[in-house]
């Protein structure tokens, strides 16, 4: 009989998926508009499933005292292969089962996903409303929503792998939702043909960790030490050298594919295409959090390979970095979102790139507190969308908080988490990260080094992302008021629509301050990744772990005031007339050698330079192929088919019809036959 952990880690993907496959059979007939019923509740369902086995993780891990807190239940056995491979002169079985597993990370992530996912439903119920595809839409959310607690549940690399490509493939159904519309299907398939990348990088992961370490199950099972079990990490057995660091890095690549980091980001941003709660829903809570959810469950695999953690913190300080230059000059409302997207999450990686417990647990902080602010952010997005029939361009409509006041000050909330301003979420779970990147440039001792450069780039950063949020928000709600022709009669959203937002607005203020006064986040220490072996002893060697956590307060005023100087820059250049910011935008984009306008317009000319390095050669390589098969391949096989005919033809003539040439031709061959017979007979002799 189970447990109750053990029933609640079925039953939270359970139920999404019961409403994925209940959807369609009744929603196209029967329910109709009221398609999103089933989703709802169950997804609610789940959430309240969640936070449940959320309470009794914690209880559990407090009662463990120090260690780590794993529950583990087997529903089946999938895959057996016997003597699949030969680890340490032993043979091992290639065995997968599907086991879940529940630990401290699984069950705030099934927390996070399933709560964010429950008030986009209901936000999409308002704004999916009159859609013809409105049970499809369900349908592919509860399915997304199954794939990802499956992703997050999982206790195997393998079963990883499938419900990795499984958020992938619904992604791609989501994002190319509307698919008359060109753009939305090019960007589906953008998205999909992108991911495909990073995939194939971690599928080689998969694959190196079954050869070095005969196993793919994360837990201890059948006296086999699991990948990131309690024996192999009490024990530090980890591969070091350049297969520890392969296996790490292709990892990563996955890890850049899903969520969207340098030099895979290129998708994310076409990502926008898709209904807005599909945007919030991927840039919130599922997609594009796996990558930083399974380099965490990897850090032991990370921790023993200094080369692969100073690839994940400067693919992450640069991606931040340049998806926050980009931001800075676009003007489409959910174009700046995404790539706020793309740069707070690789703050992230930034944060898990330093190996140590205030980084990992900085970086899994940020992820939490981001849920809900850029979910806020995406969906007064979509309201403003929805009251400018989907008019999204800043340069089309302006003041528009004299007639959207739920939208704005929910919006408000939104960018000022995003740009960190204490109290709200974001300070706290930044500037922890900014701090660990600050400890692991000292801890260095060698003068300047690579992660100094790192936390000046994250402290620009920070800037950016102030310059740019207030930005969005002084050209969208302040000036004069000013809505497209195609909004005739623009009013605020509906309530199924802002309570949403108005709950999100309550989170984005409240959750880092109290995560932070109660030291909440000490709740995923007791992750078996986390819960001792190499990231103990990495840059942080046996300090006291609330010490090592309390907030640098130079730091945070350093990044405070870079917050308030961006603000205030947004102020002087959008605010009132808006004559400053024309007049910049004007004089860098026409005078020689301040070019960096026209490249941030143009988001750096990465789609261009991927056109030439692959979409063309690819083309051209199509085209050749084509070419080939049709006027060599195609003639071949024509030539073998026309020789037969050919032969057949010749015979053909000597079909007459008429008996008097039949007999001629037997007489002809009878005479033929003796005399060949008679002169061999003669050479015989």
């Amino acid at each position: 009989m189970f447990s109750s952990i053990e029933r609640l880690i079925v039953m939270i993907p359970a139920l999404p998926l019961a409403a994925a496959l209940v959807t369609p059979i009744v929603g196209k007939k029967w329910l109709k508009e009221r398609s999103h019923w089933p989703v709802l509740v169950c997804i609610v369902a789940a959430f309240l499933c969640s936070l449940r086995l959320l309470s009794l993780v914690a209880e559990g891990s407090e009662n463990l005292g120090a260690g780590g807190f794993e529950r583990t239940v087997t529903i089946a056995e999938w895959v057996l292969v016997e003597d699949a491979a030969v680890v340490a002169g032993q043979a091992r079985d290639f065995a997968v089962d599907i086991t879940l597993r529940a630990d401290p990370l699984t069950a705030i992530m099934l927390s996070m996903v399933t709560f964010i996912a429950s008030l986009v439903v209901i936000y999409a119920s308002g704004y999916m409303h009159g859609d013809r595809g409105y049970w499809r839409f369900f349908s592919y959310v509860a399915l997304f929503v199954f794939s990802m607690t499956m992703l997050v549940s999982v206790s195997n690399f393998l079963l990883l792998y499938v419900f990795w490509e499984a958020v992938g493939v619904c992604s791609y159904l989501l994002i190319g939702f509307w698919f008359e519309k060109p753009e939305a299907a090019a960007a589906g398939k953008k998205a999909f043909l992108v991911n495909r990348i990073g995939d194939f990088g971690f599928a080689l992961g998969v694959f190196l960790i079954f050869l070095t370490y005969g196993t793919l199950n994360f837990h201890d099972a059948d006296g086999v030490s699991g990948v990131l079990g309690f024996t192999r990490i009490t024990a530090g057995d980890y591969t070091a050298g350049a297969v520890g660091t392969a296996i790490a890095l292709l990892l990563f690549v996955g890890a850049c594919g899903k969520s969207a980091q340098f030099p895979l980001h290129v998708w994310l941003p076409d990502a926008m295409e898709g209904p807005t709660p599909v945007s919030a829903l991927i840039h919130a809570a599922t997609m594009v959090t796996a990558g930083v959810y399974m380099v965490t469950r990897c850090t032991p695999l990370y921790a023993v390979s200094e080369t692969a953690q100073m690839v994940v913190a400067s693919t992450g300080a640069f991606t931040a970095l340049l998806a926050g230059l980009i931001a800075l000059t676009q003007t489409d409302l959910k174009r700046v979102m995404a790539y706020s997207t793309v740069s707070q999450l690789g703050y992230m990686f930034l944060g898990l790139g330093t190996a140590s417990l205030t980084g990992i647990t900085g970086g899994m902080f940020h992820l939490f507190t981001h849920a809900f602010f850029k979910a806020l952010l995406f969906l007064g997005a979509g309201s403003v969308m929805h009251a400018m029939h989907h008019v999204i361009d800043m340069r089309r409509f302006s003041g528009l908080r004299h007639i959207m006041p739920w939208t704005h000050w929910t919006f408000w909330c939104g960018c000022l988490a995003l740009a960190g301003v204490l109290p709200f979420a974001g300070f706290f779970s930044k500037d922890m990260i900014l701090g660990a990147v600050h400890d692991r440039a000292h801890a260095a001792h060698d003068g300047f080094n690579l992660y100094q450069l790192l936390y000046y780039s994250g402290i620009f950063t920070a800037f950016l992302t102030a310059f740019y949020t207030f930005r969005a928000l002084f050209m969208t709600f302040f000036g004069p008021l000013k809505t497209p022709a195609e909004a005739h009669h623009p009013h605020e959203s509906p309530r199924s629509m802002t309570v949403p937002l108005a709950i999100l607005a309550v989170c984005a203020f409240l959750v880092g301050l109290v995560v932070e006064l109660s030291h909440s986040y000490t709740l995923l220490w007791h992750t078996p990744s986390l819960s001792g072996g190499a990231v103990w002893t990495q840059a942080q060697p046996l300090l006291d772990a609330h010490k090592g956590l309390e907030m640098h307060i130079s730091v945070a005023a350093l990044s405070t005031v870079v917050a308030v100087a961006g603000i205030g820059l947004a102020a002087f250049m959008y605010l009132g007339k808006r004559s400053e910011a024309e007049q910049v935008a004007e004089f860098t984009s026409t005078r020689r050698g301040l070019w960096g306008y026209k490249l941030s317009l143009n988001k750096f000319y990465f789609d261009e330079l991927y056109d030439v390095i692959a979409v063309w050669p690819l083309k051209a390589l199509a085209a050749l192929s084509y070419v080939f098969d049709r006027f060599v391949i195609d003639a071949l096989v024509n030539l073998a088919g026309w020789i037969p005919r050919a032969v057949g033809g010749l015979m053909r003539s000597l079909q007459t019809g008429m008996v008097q040439f039949y007999a001629l031709a037997m007489i002809l061959g009878m005479i033929v036959l003796f005399g060949s017979l008679r002169l061999t007979t003669l050479i015989g002799n």
